[in-house]
């Protein structure tokens, strides 16, 4: 039996593909870049096309340079930026409005409206999340409602809607698969998380038609096979999960009170809860972790919508540093006398305020501050938001006790970044050996339906870390520093907390 596994990797900036063997070893990969369209202020978007051509290219390429041959490949696992709502036409395949992207604000002002009529505390108790732009269900109503003959076309049955896992599945299939798995299904505001189900009151109130919505399967499942012509012939699919649930599965997070947190684009950090779905008293979000054998295992979540694109910021609009990489070492050189906060609340301010309206800011700026202070404040933000999700997760859950956070995604090969991790949590971080966790996820659940690997508890026992960061900071500096942070946001808020 072929014992090497292909996971999709569909982020907001790129496409990739990893080929991983049976003992998780990265074999071959490819990835690539695609454009970010911004069409209004705090509007974002992608083109369906271009995440199409990229994900059958780097598949193809990271084939190639594995020197594998398809029938080498087991399965197919995906795992995708989730909440980003992509609509397209049943016969023709093709979509018939850019992606909106989660984070996208357009639809801020319905969910106002939606609030003001009383909506919100009836979509928390089914779905666990806000009523915020962030979830797919607002922007699908935008799409049926913006674009010329779209609803009429949806209530004819001939549109069919998905998050990037389904639309990726209906491409690899020739269209002849319309699924989802739980995960995503769960970050739509469309699905009930308790009865597992979409949710027919939900869809009358935002107006959309059952018969777009896909049908939802458990996270580790036969979801159909590829199109002969993709890859000389076909692959099974067999594992979709949203990237944040991915990485935690890939962290292998399968006890309650085991918590991941993923720096990317943002930073999303998820709680096992087990079978437990525990409600937030602090604007957290509850959510499904993974459902495996018709067993859900739900989380506790929080979003930061911008961790890694501080960094881009600096480097694309500001033109502060050349590459990433940069910010480690010029927030070494930066003066320790000045308290520069970077607020980095471009698109809103995510968990625990849910601010859609409020926008970044820099605060504590002298003449002497320069790009070394900068990336410092830039690298300090997303440790601070860390911080402020996880009181907020111990405010909620009673039974969370000490924290080892552990920790994947681009930014923790900064050592800067994750010793002050650690030390403003006053929390252990372990970083593993495997940075790629999210495509581990992934490959994991389409290699455990196939009985390549093993279950959750035995799988937990392989995880591997590579370095634990240990908190050193002072207690009194730690809390003026947090101090200061919390300062820089309530400064922010379009509306006050109390």
């Amino acid at each position: 039996m072929p014992a090497h596994i292909l996971a999709i990797d569909q982020g907001t900036t790129s496409s990739r593909a990893i080929i991983f063997n049976d003992q998780f070893e990265i074999i071959a990969s490819a990835q690539q870049e695609f454009e970010q369209f911004f069409p209004q202020s705090g509007w974002v978007e992608h083109d369906p096309e271009e995440i199409w051509s990229s994900t059958l290219a780097t598949c193809q390429k990271a084939l190639k340079k594995s020197a594998l041959s398809v029938i080498d490949i087991a399965a197919i696992g995906i795992t995708n930026q989730r909440e980003t709502t992509v609509v397209w036409d049943r016969d023709t395949g093709k979509t018939i409005h850019k992606a909106i992207v989660w984070q996208d604000r357009r639809t801020a002002e319905f969910c106002r409206k939606l609030k003001d009529s009383g909506h919100e505390q009836m979509i928390t108790s089914k779905t666990g999340l806000l009523l915020d732009p962030y979830f797919s269900g607002t922007k699908l109503h935008w799409i049926l409602n913006n674009v010329e003959g779209a609803k009429e076309n949806a209530e004819a049955g001939k549109l069919a809607f998905g998050t990037i896992d389904t639309f990726l599945l209906w491409r690899l299939t020739g269209g002849k698969e319309h699924l989802t798995d739980a995960t995503n299904a769960s970050r739509t505001m469309l699905y009930n998380i308790h009865d597992n189900r979409w949710d027919k009151e939900l869809l009358e109130l935002l107006d959309i038609p059952l018969s777009l919505l896909p049908e939802v399967k458990d996270s580790s499942a036969d979801f159909g096979v590829t199109d002969k012509t993709l890859f000389g012939d076909s692959i099974p699919i067999r594992g979709i999960a949203g990237d944040q649930q991915s990485a935690l599965v890939g962290q292998a997070c399968f006890e309650p009170g085991m918590i991941k947190s993923t720096y990317g684009t943002g930073c999303f950090i998820v709680l096992n809860t087990g079978e437990q779905a525990v409600i937030s008293t602090n604007k957290l979000l509850t959510t499904i972790g993974y459902r495996l054998n018709g067993v859900t295992t739900y989380a506790l979540e929080g979003s930061i919508f911008v961790a890694g694109a501080a960094v881009q910021w600096m480097r694309d609009a500001m033109g502060l540093i050349k590459t990433a990489s940069d910010t480690g070492s010029l927030a070494r050189q930066a003066d320790v006398n000045q308290d520069v906060y970077l607020v980095p609340a471009f698109t809103g301010l995510g968990a625990p305020h849910w601010d859609p309206d409020a926008r970044g800011a820099i605060f504590g700026i002298t003449r002497a501050t320069g790009p070394a202070e900068l990336s410092r404040a830039a690298l300090e933000s997303v440790c601070y938001q860390t911080r402020d999700l996880l009181d907020a997760m111990r405010g909620d859950w009673k039974e969370m006790g000490e924290t080892v956070l552990r920790v994947d995604g681009g930014m923790v090969a900064s050592n800067y970044t994750m010793q002050f991790l650690a030390d403003i949590l006053s929390a252990p971080v372990d970083r593993p050996i495997v940075l790629e966790t999210t495509a581990v996820g992934a490959a994991y659940l389409a290699g455990l339906y196939g009985g390549i690997f093993p279950p959750p508890a035995e799988l937990g026992t392989t995880w591997k870390r590579d370095r634990r960061f240990e908190p050193s900071l002072a207690e009194e500096l730690r809390m003026r520093k947090y101090n200061g942070w919390k300062d820089a946001v309530s400064r922010t808020l379009t509306v006050k907390e109390e």
